[in-house]
């Protein structure tokens, strides 16, 4: 009984100290008593009176409001005591605020977290200005939702607790014994945090799920999942209307379809591809002119906007590929069957098909919906083989098509477009899911061919829907890259003279044209990869946005996508507002500002979870390689560790600094480089190394190397 009165009175805490927190911020300039501040709170109870009075000296004690006069508090202005933002934590125990709006995130020093944990929403009272950044502490929790936290169990005869796998949330968390679900030591699992009483020091929770034991690819799998909120299952209500969709084409709609049936189409997708977006035909024309259709899978003709499949499709945001298997955005019924572009089978498309000279140059586009049948579908691997020697199956055509997207490539980057040849580290399993091969793909000319293609569909697409010259241009989401941060780019400067490489700019379209300069000139040289890593880092995000800014890396003003709507909701929307146009509909598609937020936001997570899974991969295929020695260059410095890629395998591991023997070594952030305090011997970007593997943890995904002499 005296827990539970406990309990309540701590909620009625939290509660009344929001509420006091508002009417300081809504009211700056004025004073209160605790009698004002209970009068405005409309509280007679006594009792409650007297917390109160407790709850305003305590937050005078922490700065959050100021006693003026005796008994009478004030607050401490420019709503200092209520700027909200979500907490970001370092590994090291401190944290930042990122408050929407404002340029400067807030350091929140470990003394000042109270009981915030990574990713909570919170109401932060600003107290000074450390250096050049702004100092806070935090004042309240205002948002926690139902929080889950993945971790490994320690179960005890008497106490439980479930040990967060997140290094960036710095408690564990009790664990009533009643609440396992049948959890043992050792086990990993995901707990939701149910209280965190004003008396203890971890929060109380509850196990929801296990997952199994640890260091196994599918509780791993799963784990680096529920620290992102992907959902790894569909509810029952999704998957059963996705299973009453038909794979038979209904006849009537195929009447009211430009049909593509008797025009040769192919597909060219990796090899092991199981969703196939996208499509190429292609007709040769009596006036000279090539015409390419651009045929895109026609989810939205079976994923309505409000049912129960669009509304998940949309919490999703995406689909997510860790490095054994695929988190879709559509359940597999309509990803792998029925929206799927799959060889020999009459398909629903949405199409973009463009007449073009051999240059690239397109004479006539045309934007509808299609009836298509795939003749062949293709892997790179077989179209760059047709491409490299000039002959094979359908070779004339995919010649063709390979012609003018180099074509297509060499006009985008002749206006300002940047040249990345991007490679991906990619991992060989075998039956039991372990890696026995890691290597790098490199995007080849058939991976260019259809990525011009693609390219050219998202930006006609954009701008047919977004051109402001237009009398009626659509509300639509946009992918937009902004221009990049001066300072940032002036950073990647110091970082290529490091390499004897000069890289200067006068203005924003001067980086671009210039970066693919460098790359030119580094191109076949050890250091290209990390180069071009680096010059990634200088650049924006991508990201979505019902504001069209224009698309800087890629040097295009309108953007959109619009071909891959099986794995990414923007598409889908992008699908509807362009069928409106289409049809003259002036109806618009609700929400979409929030929607480009929300799946920027999801877009980010699967980011997140492809690199947990990836670091967890190299762990595990370096598990049994402890003690042995490999050569490596470096790839990254921080003030507490050196990483260095291994050149054999591409794994990365780093050098922790406090294992450096023989001098105290640090990081010197201006001139980008470690260095011994005493010796001066100094460690640079791209500095060949030999390293022994000295632990690897699964569980943290985690290579520690040490540097070999």
């Amino acid at each position: 009984m005296g827990n539970k009165k406990k309990k309540q009175k701590n909620k009625l805490s939290h509660y009344l100290k929001d509420e006091i927190l508002k009417v300081f911020s809504d009211n700056p300039n004025k004073l209160f008593n605790y009698k004002q501040i209970a009068s405005l709170l409309e509280i007679s109870d006594s009792e409650i009176r007297k917390l109160i009075y407790t709850i305003l000296n305590g937050l005078a004690e922490e700065g959050a409001i100021k006693e003026v006069q005796r008994g009478k508090f004030k607050g401490t202005g420019s709503r200092q005591g209520a700027l909200e933002g979500v907490l970001d934590m370092a590994k090291k125990g401190f944290g930042f605020v990122r408050v929407e709006g404002s340029q400067e995130d807030i350091f929140i020093d470990s003394s000042n977290l109270g009981r915030a944990l990574h990713g909570d929403k919170v109401s932060v009272q600003i107290l000074n200005k450390k250096g050049r950044k702004l100092e806070g502490k935090v004042v309240s929790v205002l948002d926690r939702k139902d929080r889950l936290i993945v971790g490994t169990l320690d179960v005890q005869d008497h106490f439980s607790f479930l040990i967060p796998d997140d290094p960036k949330i710095n408690v564990d968390v009790f664990i009533p014994k009643g609440d396992l679900q049948g959890g043992e030591t050792g086990y990993k699992a995901i707990a939701q945090i149910t209280d965190w009483p004003e008396t203890a020091k971890s929060p109380f929770g509850k196990v929801v799920e296990l997952l199994g034991r640890p260091g196994t690819n599918e509780a791993e799998m799963k784990g680096i999942l529920a620290i992102n909120g992907i959902n790894f299952t569909f509810p029952d209500e999704v998957l059963a209307e996705a299973d009453r969709i038909s794979m038979t084409l209904d006849e009537n709609e195929i009447a009211n379809r430009k049909d593509f049936r008797d025009v040769l189409t192919i597909t060219i997708d990796p090899i092991d591809a199981k969703d196939f977006d996208d499509a190429l035909s292609i007709e040769f024309l009596d006036n000279g002119l090539t015409r390419v259709g651009v045929h895109i899978a026609d989810v939205g003709h079976y994923v309505i906007e409000g049912t129960a499949l669009d509304k998940e499709a949309r919490e999703r945001g995406n689909s997510v590929y860790l490095v054994d298997r695929v988190i879709p955005m559509l359940p597999e019924h309509l990803s792998n069957g029925v929206c799927s572009l799959r060889p020999n089978e009459d398909k629903f498309a949405f199409s973009a098909v463009f007449d073009l000279t051999d240059d690239g140059e397109v004479k006539k586009e045309w934007f509808g919906k299609t009836v298509i049948n795939s003749n062949r579908r293709f892997a790179y691997e077989d179209a760059q083989e047709i491409i490299e020697n000039g002959k094979g199956e359908l070779a004339v055509e995919i010649l063709k098509l390979d012609e003018i997207a180099k074509n297509l490539r060499a006009d985008r980057m002749r206006h300002g477009g940047l040249e990345i040849n991007a490679s991906e580290l990619r991992f060989q399993l075998d039956d039991k899911g372990k890696p026995v091969e890691v290597f790098k793909k490199i995007q080849k000319d058939a991976n260019k061919l259809i990525e011009e293609f693609m390219l050219l569909a998202n930006r006609s697409v954009g701008r047919f829907l977004g051109d402001v010259k237009q009398k009626y241009p659509e509300e639509l989401i946009f992918r937009v890259h902004d221009k990049p941060d001066v300072e940032k780019v002036q950073q990647f400067a110091i970082f290529v003279s490091k390499f004897g490489k000069s890289f200067t700019f006068k203005h924003d379209r001067d980086i671009a044209k210039n970066m693919n300069l460098l790359f030119d000139e580094m191109r076949d040289e050890a250091e290209f990869n990390m180069i071009q890593s680096m010059a990634i880092k200088s650049m924006a995000k991508a990201e979505y946005d019902t504001e069209n800014i224009g698309h800087y890396g890629l040097g295009f003003e309108y953007y959109a996508h619009f071909t891959s709507p099986i794995r990414r909701y923007a598409d889908l929307t992008v699908h509807r507002v362009l069928l409106n146009k289409l049809n003259g509909s002036k109806q618009r598609i609700a929400g979409l500002k929030d929607t480009a937020e929300h799946i920027s936001q999801t877009e980010r997570k699967a980011t997140e979870a492809e690199r947990a899974s990836k670091k967890y991969f190299q762990a595990l295929y370096l598990e049994d390689k402890q003690g042995e020695i490999f050569r490596g260059f470096i790839t990254g410095l921080t003030e507490w560790g050196i990483y260095v890629e291994l050149e054999e395998n591409f794994c990365e591991g780093m050098i922790p600094l406090k294992s450096l023997v023989g001098d105290h070594y640090y990081f010197d952030e201006n001139d980008f480089v470690v260095y011994g305090k005493r010796s001066g011997e100094e460690f640079n970007l791209g500095d060949r190394l030999v390293v022994k593997i000295k632990e690897v943890s699964l569980e943290k995904k985690q290579i520690d190397l040490e540097l070999v002499d």
